[in-house]
């Protein structure tokens, strides 16, 4: 397993404090149906799709498993050349928080610091499968997480 502990740091975070406990691996996949064979020995022009989720699990008082899913797919015409997924976890201890803090911090802080480890098992996965080497673009989880709230049905209005 791959799993790194960082005990002791701490970051505050709007006066909320949070702690990075570990970082691992919690599953993974990497289908290729043809290999890196490409269909008809086309030129190499693949379409990507690229999908993320962030999930949070209350695992003890103020402490939460948070878990990045991240599923890429590349696809030259119809054939799909590979399709990978990565569920990047990491545990958090994160105290005094308001469940808008807590929110925010989720959607985006917590999934910031899982995505080079995701974005590095993807990249390796694909070259490990005979593919040229892909890194995903950088993310900016505080837009995303912006994006989505003002995208939110907000209680109490009809649309």
């Amino acid at each position: 397993m791959n799993e790194v502990r960082t005990e002791g740091q701490e970051t505050t975070v709007g006066g909320v404090q949070v702690s990075l406990q570990s970082v691992y691996l919690k599953d993974c996949s990497y289908e290729s149906p043809n290999g890196p064979r490409l269909p008809n020995n086309q030129a190499w022009e693949p379409k990507f799709q690229l999908n993320m989720n962030t999930t949070a699990e209350e695992l003890a008082a103020d402490v939460r498993e948070v878990l990045l899913t991240i599923t890429l797919e590349a696809k030259q015409g119809e054939a799909t050349l590979y399709l990978v997924e990565v569920k990047q976890a990491g545990v958090f201890t994160i105290a005094g928080a308001t469940v808008e803090d807590l929110k925010r911090l989720i959607g985006s802080f917590c999934p910031s610091v899982l995505f080079p480890y995701a974005r590095e098992v993807i990249s390796d996965l694909i070259v490990k499968g005979g593919f040229p080497n892909f890194l995903l673009p950088l993310v900016n989880f505080d837009a995303l997480f912006a994006q989505a709230a003002a995208e939110a049905p907000q209680p109490g209005l009809v649309n």
